[in-house]
């Protein structure tokens, strides 16, 4: 599979061949969506907590009499028929969000978003990309310069300066080669990798 090798400008001045097993993949809808409700399932935490009956802070005496009144039977307060009784179902902090995905099934999901975003000329590679200077506004000039306004920027590794640039830039998130995540690719209409970033791919995800 070819690839659009582009140059400071964003021209793309030529090709580069990238592996047919992570870029050429053919497109498996129901497994990719499958691998990215899993990673958004397994980012979830247990911050939710309700009341079950036992937790209410209400008297357990009985309401009224069992029988003679024409009401239905009550026992107590808490009861969670009732309007600030507790739940019967009550969610709980320690609750498992997590999705099993085999390691053979990510891999596979990956390849084949990576291969949709290439057929939809949505990846572009580059030489390397780095910063002389931890400054925001380089890299904001520097993306710009290339042809982006929103932008995942993949690269084999993250030097101090890149890092430091990219934090205030909301519509621009540079990550390592082996964090990149299914979620994000999704996301970003444009995707740059570097060539080391491409060899990184072919080996995690062949």
């Amino acid at each position: 599979m070819e690839l659009k090798l582009i140059n400071d400008k964003g021209a793309a001045d030529a090709t580069f061949n990238a592996p047919d097993a992570v870029f050429g993949r053919e497109f498996n809808q129901d497994l990719v969506h499958q691998v990215v409700i899993a990673y958004q399932a397994n980012a979830r935490m247990g911050t939710r907590k309700q009341k079950e009956r036992s937790e209410i802070a209400k008297s357990t005496r009985k309401p009224w009499r069992q029988k003679g009144t024409g009401r239905a039977r009550a026992g107590m307060a808490s009861s969670p028929l009732w309007r600030g009784g507790g739940k019967i179902f009550a969610s709980s902090p320690d609750e498992n969000f997590s999705h099993k995905v085999n390691r053979k099934m990510f891999r596979a999901g990956m390849a084949s978003l990576i291969s949709q975003l290439v057929r939809e000329d949505r990846v572009r590679v580059v030489e390397e990309f780095k910063l002389d200077a931890p400054k925001t506004k380089l890299l904001a000039q520097k993306i710009k310069s290339l042809g982006f306004d929103r932008l995942l920027v993949i690269t084999d590794e993250i030097d101090e300066n890149l890092f430091l640039s990219s934090r205030n830039l909301i519509n621009v998130e540079v990550m390592e080669a082996r964090h990149a995540d299914p979620v994000s690719l999704v996301r970003y209409p444009n995707v740059l990798l570097t060539k080391k970033a491409v060899a990184k791919f072919e080996e995690m995800f062949k």
